[in-house]
């Protein structure tokens, strides 16, 4: 019963969490569900009466069956690099992407650039060709 109200716990926490705007927050939230996951995974598999799957027992039937640990596992992995990623995300977010609590879309000056912005950019930075001197042309 602790374990379903554990998992209860946590996925409500993290439904909560992923409702916000922020990533940072939909980040956490992410992590709270899988752990909720994780447990509702191994509860599955019928921790409460069974004893470790490997070791010097002779009777099968009360071994624990490791699908359901290797599943957490593998899930575990997953989770891990799926959070990284949304934490870069959150990170990294420019302003105007929804990523933070206090952006506002409704202003015009965070639209992003279309292809003419990032043009009229590059001839900007873009060296002057008659400065650059051609393949085995010396310098002045």
């Amino acid at each position: 019963m602790i374990l379903a109200l554990t998992v209860g716990i946590l996925m409500a926490g993290a439904v909560y969490l992923m409702m916000r705007p922020d990533m940072f927050r939909i980040s956490i939230g992410f992590v709270l569900l899988s752990h909720a996951v994780n447990l509702m995974i191994l509860a599955a598999g019928g921790i409460s009466w069974r004893d470790e799957p490997f070791g010097a027992h002779t009777d099968t039937a009360t071994a624990a069956d490791p699908l359901p640990q290797a599943f957490v596992l593998t899930a575990i992995v997953i989770s891990f690099s799926i959070t990284i990623f949304m934490l870069v995300t959150a990170i990294v977010g420019k302003p105007g992407d929804a990523t933070r609590a206090d952006d506002d879309l409704s202003e015009e000056s965070h639209a992003r650039p279309d292809a003419d912005d990032a043009d009229e950019f590059y001839q900007e930075l873009a060296p002057n060709p008659a400065d650059t001197p051609e393949v085995g042309e010396k310098q002045r």
